[in-house]
């Protein structure tokens, strides 16, 4: 009977079953990739039933990258994983090192990296204190060097794994494919090499060379729904994250736990505003090189603060970065501030300035909108992105600053700011604006 046609009588957790046992039959190690998410969880807890039900005295090990800017309630779980499988666990490497990740929340700012030494006072959280723990002082891989990328370690562990370990190697993946294209495509591509027939093996690569080792996929054909009925069947420990996820209207199959700075940012960090407020401020603080934390979470949308201009940056990437920031956590917000940056700018390169010619174009080498005054005297005065910035920093929201004045139309969109976000946006004692403070004393008695 063939595998195809054997398949049709199954359902996907008899052949999730069935294509474990196979991996345990043919390979000689076996390693798990968990992230503590609803999927690997799932397939760690279904390991270990089936080696239990097989009592060879098998085990498994498992392969966990802390990212340090993760949830409490994903840590929880990885740890209750760890504990909960003692009996059929092998070695656990929590990896605690600082690799590259991916920050698409900023165009200046594109990589950072987590763990880093040199910024241990921004971190999100401590480094567990556990045996199994690898941190930068004490970690067997000679591979390894500081800020190497994220996809490039996974890599380099699997040959040094293969390396370290006699016989066949397989490294069990918990991907579906109903998830994305590109992981259908991991599944579907007839150019890969697998081990025997199995279509849901692809052997290791990397670049041109192939690897004595290969990636398993035993949970490839289920949907969410049935890795929530195998949870809700067996009773099984999950990840808390999903309950608030739940609780705050995200569907089944929109929900991820993700790195929050990568490619879906502005959800990511938005769920850790709602899911774990405590956990909110450091993981905005984390990345930026300004107190971003101050500015835009800890106060108020409309405070009052000193410039925090890190010296690396320009005023216009410092602008810039501040209208970044501020969209990820009201984009309507970041809208209203570039409307008004826009109007500004263009104003000035309509308009026959004073000192239009020299010294804005000697002194500082620029032929558009001047980064700074010369001396630094004017920033209330000449248009700059010096002064752009200084209005961003102190969220004036009219942009008075810049010339404009108070609108009905900017009003407006106060009022939708303020029904959205409530009175944590709008400390009366954060702003010296009169405008603001009349009209946050009418909102408040309203």
């Amino acid at each position: 009977m063939s595998e195809q046609k054997k398949y049709r009588d199954q359902n996907v957790l008899d052949a999730a079953r069935e294509r474990i046992n196979y991996v345990f039959d043919e390979f000689d190690n076996v390693y798990l990739s968990v992230s503590g998410g609803k999927d690997s969880s799932v397939q760690m807890q279904l390991t270990r039933e089936v080696l239990r039900e097989r009592g060879r005295g098998e085990t498994f090990d498992v392969l966990f990258v802390d990212l340090e800017a993760q949830y409490k309630a994903t840590i929880e779980q990885m740890e209750t994983l760890i504990d909960n499988s003692q009996d059929v666990l092998g070695d656990v490497y929590w990896v605690c090192l600082p690799l590259s990740l991916r920050n698409a929340v900023s165009q200046i700012q594109p990589k950072w990296t987590c763990w880093n030494p040199d910024e241990r006072g921004k971190w999100v959280r401590d480094r567990p204190d556990a045996a199994h723990t690898l941190t930068l002082d004490e970690h067997p891989f000679e591979f390894f060097e500081p800020e190497m990328e994220f996809e490039d370690f996974g890599d380099e562990f699997a040959r040094w794994y293969a390396d370290r370990h006699d016989g066949t190697v397989a490294d069990m993946i918990a991907i579906r494919s109903d998830e994305s294209l590109n992981r259908f495509r991991t599944l579907t591509n007839e150019d890969k090499q697998r081990y025997g027939d199995k279509h849901w093996t692809t052997r290791v690569r990397i670049n041109d060379e192939y690897l004595d080792a290969y990636n398993a996929y035993p949970i490839y054909d289920w949907r969410v729904g049935d890795v929530w009925g195998y949870v809700a069947m067996r009773d099984l420990p999950y990840n808390q994250v999903y309950e608030q996820l739940w609780k705050n209207g995200v569907p089944l199959t929109e929900q991820r736990i993700c790195q929050p700075f990568g490619d879906d940012q502005r959800n990511g960090l938005d769920q850790f505003r709602r899911i774990e407020p405590e956990t909110w401020e450091k993981v905005l603080n984390r990345v930026s090189g300004v107190n971003f934390g101050n500015i835009y979470a800890r106060t108020s949308l409309l405070g009052h603060l000193e410039s925090e201009k890190p010296d690396h940056l320009s005023w216009e990437e410092y602008a810039v970065f501040l209208l970044e920031s501020v969209g990820l956590y009201t984009p309507e917000l970041r809208e209203h501030y570039t409307d008004k940056i826009t109007t500004f700018i263009e104003w000035y390169e309509d308009t026959e300035y004073p000192d239009r010619e020299p010294p804005w174009t000697e002194e500082m080498g620029l032929k558009d909108f001047p980064d700074a005054h010369p001396d630094h005297s004017s920033k209330q005065r000449w248009p700059s992105w010096e002064r752009i910035a200084w209005a961003l920093e102190r969220n004036d929201f009219w942009m008075k600053r810049l010339g404009f004045n108070q609108t009905k139309g900017g009003k407006q969109k106060l009022e939708g700011l303020h029904e959205e976000f409530g009175d944590s946006l709008l400390a009366t004692d954060a702003t010296d604006d009169k405008h603001l403070r009349e009209w946050k004393e009418d909102a408040t008695n309203a």
